[in-house]
């Protein structure tokens, strides 16, 4: 007798065409593509019988009307399991989905080459000045090449803040170019701390001495809005700031009152409150900024991974097996009683 198939759904488009022809040839799958534009109408009935749901990692691209977990959950009683386009998570309401007994998973480490390679393009830019000589020779000739004068890496301290994939890949990184690297994450121990080539040291001491500060954590209530005002201000006079995290861990009026008044030289920004940001943004204004829209994980190779990670943890989710990257593991006795009753 033939099991009812796990369907699986997502809106518009998927990570890479190799994930989502993997996932299609798996057995006892069904993948169905949603158009953000069609009818809540349209799309309701086929969400509300969806086992599995694919869901983009960057938050404005979800519509509102699907947003709120709440209403989603509640409309959508078959649903299992959750999958999180990337290694950002905060589309996802973590407690809502636990309490529903649905899974939840990231694809962690898919994308963070790219994510490290993009904040040390961003440090290069910024500690040789080339974005600021760029728009200097494209405007005018009232300069001097000295006005220019950067400085090298070798040496410097690098301070990230958050050393899971993409700060550990960036540690590594650094420490090619015999950079002193040092981190906080307190969810690590001292051997994990070497294992990944950065002395431990708390956010204050990291503030104080680092001359980039990197942020590579998760956005959580424990860490939005962590770099404010006050620790900017505990920032090592003349350091860079840089974030491919995730907007609203540091606060945005705080870093562009900073930058004005001179209290860092400068910062790399792949990641906004609101994205993109508006064109009238303070934060635009500055030539000692970098600015991109949230494309430090979007390469070609870390979008093939990110896919074939998914792909392969929505295969063992539907064994019954649980998925590497499970982020609510309490979920996991209720899913498999809810697993086992929807597919006996």
């Amino acid at each position: 007798m033939n099991e009812a198939p796990r369907r699986i759904v997502y809106f518009n488009r998927m990570a890479h065409e190799d994930g989502r022809a993997r996932l299609a040839a798996t057995p006892g799958v069904t993948l169905k593509r949603l158009d953000w534009d069609a009818p809540e109408a349209t799309n309701w009935p086929v969400l509300a019988a969806a086992h599995g749901y694919q869901i983009s990692s960057a938050r404005q691209e979800l519509p509102a009307c699907y947003r709120a977990a709440a209403p989603l959950l509640a409309r959508c009683p078959a649903l299992l399991a959750v999958s999180a386009d990337g290694a950002g998570f905060d589309t996802v309401d973590l407690e809502a989905c636990t309490r529903a007994g649905v899974i939840v998973v990231n694809q962690a480490g898919g994308n963070r080459e790219a994510v490290a390679e993009h904040a040390l393009a961003m440090m290069l830019c910024l500690s040789k000045r080339l974005i600021e000589s760029d728009r200097a020779l494209r405007r005018d000739r009232n300069w001097h090449r000295n006005d220019f004068l950067g400085n090298d890496l070798l040496g410097k301290t690098l301070g990230i803040i958050g050393l899971g994939q993409i700060g550990g890949r960036l540690a590594a990184l650094c420490g090619l170019l015999e950079m002193r690297v040092v981190a906080y994450d307190p969810y690590l121990d001292d051997a994990q701390f070497a294992e990944r080539g950065a002395a431990p040291v708390t956010l204050d001491a990291l503030l104080a001495e680092s001359d980039f500060v990197s942020v590579s954590c998760p956005l959580t209530e424990e860490t939005a809005n962590m770099i404010d005002a006050r620790a900017l201000a505990r920032m090592k006079p003349g350091a860079y700031f840089i974030t491919t995290a995730r907007g609203g861990i540091h606060d945005e009026d705080a870093l562009a009152a900073a930058l004005g008044a001179g209290v860092i030289r400068g910062a790399g920004l792949d990641v906004w409150v609101h994205e993109p940001p508006a064109l009238d943004h303070p934060l635009l204004a500055f030539d000692n900024v970098i600015l991109s829209p949230h494309i430090a994980g979007v390469t070609e190779e870390s979008r093939r991974q990110i896919s074939l990670y998914a792909a392969d943890q929505w295969a063992a989710i539907w064994r019954g097996a649980r998925p590497e990257r499970l982020l609510n593991p309490e979920a996991w006795p209720r899913f498999r009683a809810r697993h086992a009753e929807a597919f006996r």
